[in-house]
């Protein structure tokens, strides 16, 4: 069955039932109204679908009866499965999730020592195209619902405790496939039920949104969230930028610095993260890493250093380990806090969006009479 949004702007499948997992507290009021039951249900529901996450309306004990029978005439409750379960040397864990519509999404868990972070996907594909990202050059699909986002938080939570070595979800990043703010209201309902102390309970600190820079959602973020924010950078001026990231020919970086400064100022954070991935001969000589520094000079800032995962396509080269090495010392002279992630994942498809284009591609041979089509 497929999510729609009804009228209400509610979840619902094709049965016309509201698909209950996607509802934060302010859905969850606006049903509790509908059905003429008091707003302190709603609390009750979150815990026993997000922190017992018991599926069963009878299984909910605390709540009357007849609570129970009109939640089974209004609502259901699905949780993604997974096509493909995938597990790096590095202790990595890939799951390709299928959703109800038939399409898929990719969710990873990266396992460190004292945290472990979950990687979440917010749309079936990418429009923004952005030249280093696998995602973007399958093209975008469609919006995953709240649901289908806080989904990926209760399968991988179940597979890592099924698995029994004692891995759990610490941290999670709205940093899958898609543009978290280009599906921002979806967003907005997962991210709140991670940081409700009756839902997931996850510290705003442990809840990370990535973006490229949607200025005017960047905006209304400000008003309505206080999660960790990301920016993909990527490059330290506008020129470079509207190369590797096109949605910068739109909202250039004059529009999202304020826009990023605002968000500060507005949260109780104290810092962006800044994502930049480290391009072979395009964005990361010496010169380039001075004026990255130049450029974020009056913002409280962090700065990751990724180096680039190459895929099939790409006309890019990840940055080599030394050169890398002296950008982030320039950054790090500078005065600022600077990290060069690990590359993790590489032996299962560790590129985002990798997993499914391979998947993609074998479902196309498939039709062309491929053996590979069960792959």
């Amino acid at each position: 069955m497929t999510s729609t949004a009804a009228a209400d702007g509610q979840p619902r499948t094709e049965s016309g039932r509201l698909n209950l997992l996607g509802l934060d507290a302010a859905g969850l009021d606006g049903l509790l109204r509908e059905l003429d039951e008091k707003p302190f249900r709603g609390k009750q529901l979150r815990q026993w679908l997000h922190q017992r996450r018991v599926f069963d309306f009878d299984a909910m004990t605390d709540l009357a009866k007849g609570f129970r029978r009109k939640l089974v005439d209004v609502a259901e409750l699905q949780v993604p499965r997974a096509i493909f379960d995938r597990e790096s040397e590095d202790g990595t864990r890939k799951w390709l999730l299928a959703l109800e519509s038939g399409q898929a999404v990719e969710t990873v868990y990266i396992p460190e020592r004292g945290r472990g972070t979950l990687c979440v996907s917010s749309q079936v594909g990418c429009a923004l195209d952005c030249g280093f990202c696998s995602t973007g050059k399958q093209g975008f699909n469609r919006n995953l619902s709240a649901a289908e986002i806080i989904g990926q938080l209760h399968y991988a939570t179940q597979a890592l405790e099924d698995e029994g070595r004692g891995r759990r979800v610490t941290n999670v990043v709205m940093m899958g496939m898609g543009e978290p703010l280009a599906n921002f209201r979806n967003v907005i309902a997962a991210t709140n039920l991670m940081v409700d102390p009756y839902a997931w309970g996850l510290s705003r600190r442990r809840v990370t949104l990535s973006t490229v820079g949607l200025v005017p959602a960047l905006y209304r973020l400000a008003d309505v969230s206080n999660i960790s924010l990301a920016v993909s950078l990527h490059a330290p001026n506008d020129a470079l930028r509207d190369e590797i990231v096109p949605i910068n020919r739109k909202y250039p970086l004059r529009e999202l610095l304020p826009a990023c400064e605002h968000y500060l100022g507005n949260t109780p954070h104290h810092c962006i993260y800044w994502e930049y991935v480290m391009l072979d001969g395009v964005n990361d000589s010496d010169a380039q890493a001075r004026e990255l520094a130049q450029l974020l000079r009056h913002i409280p800032s962090k700065i990751n250093l990724i180096p680039f995962n190459p895929f099939p396509g790409t006309r890019y080269e990840a940055s080599p380990r030394s050169r890398i090495q002296r950008f982030s010392e320039i950054l790090q002279n500078a005065g600022f806090i600077t990290t060069t992630r690990r590359t993790r994942g590489q032996d299962i498809d560790g590129a985002c969006g990798q997993l499914v284009g391979q998947v993609i591609n074998r479902r196309n041979q498939g039709k062309r009479g491929s053996p590979s089509a069960n792959a």
